[in-house]
């Protein structure tokens, strides 16, 4: 099916330089946008905007944005939206402008060399470099991780970091599952390493605590940078191993080392039996779940006769290790998607 002619866009590049080529869903690194369209691309110079419509597709440097229709909003190289670009007759905006926002409408389906997006809608906004997903269908996926939502899906390419939004779950390839109202993942940025403890929250204006972002980007290795480091749970956590189900307040999961941390009104069940208390740590690959006492409290159980003794489930005996997980604050929200600039 042929195409409607081929515009390629100018983007400023807004990322730190040194980096290499992306392999996350980053569109705020490399050389212009190509967009392409069955139906025809629209250029309203007056608005700065460009509209493909009809099999809409947008790439740059390995990342290609599908979409029914994509409108993208570029503005005079180095300016601020609003000020008319004066472009001399018959060129393209890609000669002294960038685009600052692109929109996706319809089947959107993002796709990198290791990651993939989908949606019903997506707005990437480039100053700020973050893509925001909305509509049914919610998912990104990674070779081991594919993380859902239902409200939204937030994608920081440059943080490394993605924020899911109301019944959240992240599961893996060999089928290790959490799920809460919020989940925050942090992806790889080196070589394989330790896990790194979560940083301590952050206030900010109003008095929103909000997860520190990580470090400076480092060099990974081919494929390291789209794995999950750690995964922070917020709000009716619940994690499911083959033999229990176990809930909590709050909590924060390794991918890499399969264990997980919860607190706050934490609840282990295996079939009729049940023990309560205030921390746990699970052990998603050995299936070994340990409730921890808090100090002046007490851990309390239900355990039924008639059936087999939960022997992988601990009582409290010892202090968490340093090297386990640790509970963050939940994340602000950001502006959603199609809020004018």
């Amino acid at each position: 099916m042929r195409r409607a002619a081929l515009v390629a866009l100018s983007l400023a590049a807004l990322a730190p330089l040194g980096r290499p080529a992306a392999q996350s869903l980053d569109l705020t690194q490399g050389g212009p946008i190509e967009i392409t369209s069955r139906d025809g691309i629209e250029w309203r110079q007056a608005d700065q905007v460009v509209i493909a419509r009809g099999d809409a597709r947008a790439v740059r440097e390995g990342v290609a944005v599908d979409a029914d229709r994509l409108i993208a909003r570029y503005r005079p190289r180095g300016g601020t939206p609003g000020a008319a670009p004066q472009p001399p007759a018959g060129a393209s905006p890609a000669s002294s402008s960038e685009i600052w926002r692109l929109e996706a409408e319809g089947r959107v389906r993002i796709n990198s060399a290791t990651e993939r997006a989908t949606g019903e809608r997506a707005v990437y906004d480039m100053d700020q470099a973050v893509m925001v997903l909305s509509g049914n269908g919610l998912a990104l996926e990674t070779p081991d991780q594919r993380i859902t939502a239902r409200d939204s899906l937030e994608y920081w390419p440059q943080r490394r970091m993605a924020v899911a939004r109301g019944g959240a779950v992240v599961t893996t390839t060999d089928n290790r599952r959490v799920s809460a109202d919020t989940l925050v993942a942090y992806f790889l940025e080196d070589e394989p390493r330790a896990t790194q403890a979560a940083a301590p929250a952050q206030p900010r204006a109003g008095g929103t605590p909000v997860a520190s972002p990580p470090g400076p980007a480092g060099l990974p290795a081919a494929g390291e940078g789209s794995k999950v480091d750690r995964v922070e749970a917020f709000g009716n956590v619940e994690i499911r191993t083959q033999e229990e189900v176990v809930r909590g307040d709050r909590g924060v999961y390794s991918p890499q080392t399969g264990q997980a941390r919860l607190i706050g009104n934490v609840r282990i069940t295996r079939g009729d039996n049940q023990l309560n208390g205030q921390e746990a740590i699970v052990d998603l690959k050995s299936g070994i779940s340990r409730l921890v006492s808090a100090p002046g409290s007490r851990v309390q159980g239900l355990i039924v006769p008639q059936e087999s003794q939960p022997n992988q489930v601990q009582l409290p005996g010892a202090t968490p290790s340093a090297q386990q997980p640790r509970a963050a604050q939940p994340p602000a929200r950001t502006a959603q998607p199609g809020t004018p600039r």
